[in-house]
């Protein structure tokens, strides 16, 4: 054959080495000219078409409609092999080469092979199940090689073996820990008896535990005699898998880390298992540990290296949205303890909206932040501050937001009693301007401060909204004013700069389920937790949640990756179709129909009328 079938992607991909051979076997090729008919309205079809090159199109003989266009890898027309006739016309507008595929052997694997006949059922989220499985890679070299050094290294606490029990049990509680070293004295049978030169033993809360409890020692009890020995220990330096297979050997959680023959700290089984299933716990620790704007500058700017090494070791897009949103939180509220005094914290909550409100955010977009002060606070120099702790987010690589809305303007900056008198003006006053501020105060999660501060603005906006049929009809406008990108013909309207996903995927769902969501009083701001609770109030039908789920999830990975590619500072919402391949091309249009039909039901429901 001139060109092979590609077995190796969706839906031949879930089919076994036997059903493979079988396919390739039987399948065919071939060749149609420009304006060729391949199948006619209400013929039997014989065969599954797969695109090798060329374009067909598909359109309606009654009233000349123009359905689809299938181009390379694309398949057609799996609908007759269950319905006996083709519904459509099928013309090559282009000469044309494809496999065909007979319509008995393509019957034979859907009946056999459960995934492969999952593959053509409707549901986005079953087809995109599949080619994830498909593409999923998962590559451990990043963690394998990962080293014991400062970073993961935790600090440990040494008593002499004659400190009592109830000492060492004050020292756990009071250090936060739920182990310590226990240095032996000179006369322990145990330490003499072994050539190992390190004299320490470990004892745990289990440990004392049973010592109390169980074996009736008296709290005034030296703490030596008790203590675990020889203890297990690694060097600093040496890898972290080393550590986690010396733990599996020696049936233990704990091991001590030396340099240079000298105790110097300790490693457990929970943080290693944390830096192998997603390395961002040294980035945590780091957080935690700065003690300086640049301190917190080199954690904040590794994040993009955390992102990346999630992506290629195939970590799903929204684990990743919600592990980088909880670090993100981290690091704002480091930041924000930072610059303003800690006898302020409690007379004030710092809020972030927008994306990183709803905990979309991935990669630092533009900062979305107000601060609300409690009523009756004399804070003079709060604007100077303010200022500062823009700049600092600046710094740390949070852009400044165009539209100016950051604590450094004075308008995000109020008391309890001015946010209260804000809302209610803007949800009385319907215009464009305050319908936006709105969406994104509707968004806003507190981060830092004190956070009960929040909870009365958002039962005030939920309140002026819940079944305000008037107000949620203008608000909700937005949603449809971006028109999605799907030509007459139902396929992508591709543009030489790429597709805008932001304004023709994203927003239309984010936005319509925000307006559900404020409809029926749904305090979550996540859009994914939102539908979720949309579904269980019936407001959504089962299957439409799910798909919009799964089209939000593909919009988020595609744009990710596309930011990633582009490496540049100014981050771009357009993806390029030729940089996906036939099936994520396939579930783009398909999630973009999703999207169409979507706003369709949000007019419907709202009544707007263009």
């Amino acid at each position: 054959m001139p060109s092979e079938l590609n077995v190796s992607i969706a839906p031949f991909n879930t089919l076994t080495t036997l059903e493979k051979e079988q396919l390739t076997r039987h399948v065919d090729i071939a060749y149609f000219r420009a304006g060729d008919t391949l199948l006619h309205e209400g013929q039997a079809s014989d065969n599954v078409f797969i695109i090798i090159k060329g374009v067909v199109e598909e359109r309606s003989n009654s009233n000349g409609e123009i359905y689809a266009h299938y181009t390379h890898d694309d398949l057609f027309d799996i609908r007759s092999q269950f319905e006996g006739s083709a519904k459509h016309s099928y013309h090559a507008i282009e000469d044309t080469l494809c496999h065909l595929l007979p319509s008995s052997v393509f019957l034979s694997l859907y009946e056999n092979n459960h995934a492969f006949s999952a593959y053509f059922n409707n549901s986005l989220a079953k087809r995109k199940a599949l080619i994830t499985q498909a593409h999923q890679q998962q590559n451990l070299a990043e963690f394998i090689l990962t080293k014991v050094d400062n970073d993961t290294i935790q600090e440990c606490l040494v008593v002499d073996g004659n400190t009592s029990l109830k000492h060492v049990t004050h020292l756990l509680k009071e250090h936060n820990a739920d182990a310590l070293f226990v240095e032996l004295n000179q006369y322990d049978k145990r330490h003499q008896a072994t050539s190992n030169h390190l004299p320490f033993g470990i004892i745990t809360r289990t440990d004392l535990l049973h010592a109390l409890m169980l074996d009736g020692l008296t709290p005034n009890h030296p703490s030596g005699p008790i203590a675990t020995y020889p203890i297990v220990h690694i060097n600093k330096g040496d890898y972290l898998f080393n550590a986690m297979t010396l733990m599996t050997r020696h049936r233990v959680k704990r091991v001590a880390v030396l340099e240079n023959n000298q105790l110097i700290g300790m490693l457990d089984m929970t943080q290693v298992l944390s830096l192998f299933s997603t390395h961002s716990h040294v980035l945590t620790l780091r957080i935690a540990r700065a003690q300086s704007i640049e301190e917190l500058a080199i954690a904040a700017n590794s994040q993009t290296h955390l992102i990346e090494t999630l992506i290629n070791n195939g970590i799903r897009t929204r684990f990743i949205m919600e592990l980088i949103s909880t670090v993100n939180e981290q690091i704002i509220e480091k930041a924000f303890s930072l610059v303003v005094p800690k006898s302020l914290h409690n007379h004030c909550c710092f809020i972030v909206m927008g994306s990183e409100g709803r905990g979309e955010q991935v990669l630092k977009t533009d900062q979305d932040n107000a601060l609300i002060i409690k009523d009756n606070v004399d804070w003079p120099d709060i604007h100077t501050l303010m200022k500062k702790l823009t700049q600092t987010l600046q710094q740390l690589g949070y852009p400044l937001c165009k539209g100016n809305i950051m604590v450094s303007n004075p308008h995000w900056v109020k008391t309890e009693g001015e946010w209260l008198r804000y809302i209610e003006k803007i949800c009385t006053e319907h215009n464009g301007n305050n319908m936006m501020n709105l969406a994104i105060f509707s968004d806003s999660q507190a981060i830092a401060g004190n956070h009960e501060l929040l909870s009365p603005l958002k039962k005030c906006i939920a309140n002026k909204l819940k079944d305000n049929d008037l107000i949620l009809s203008i608000f909700t406008r937005p949603a449809l004013q971006f028109t999605v990108p799907l030509t007459l013909f139902g396929n992508i309207k591709n543009k030489k700069e790429g597709i805008d996903i932001k304004q023709g995927g994203i927003f239309p769902i984010v936005h319509g389920i925000r307006a559900l969501s404020l409809e029926q009083g749904i305090d979550k701001t996540n859009t994914f937790q939102r539908i979720d609770e949309l579904r269980l109030r019936k407001i959504l039908e089962p299957s439409t949640a799910d798909n919009l789920s799964e089209a939000l999830k593909l919009f988020f990975k595609w744009r990710l990756r596309h930011q990633l590619q582009e490496k540049t500072t100014q981050l771009t919402n357009h993806i390029h179709i030729e940089r996906l391949d036939r099936t994520e091309r396939d579930l783009l249009r398909h999630s973009l129909h999703i999207v169409k039909k979507f706003k369709e039901w949000l007019g419907y429901h709202y009544q707007i009328r263009d």
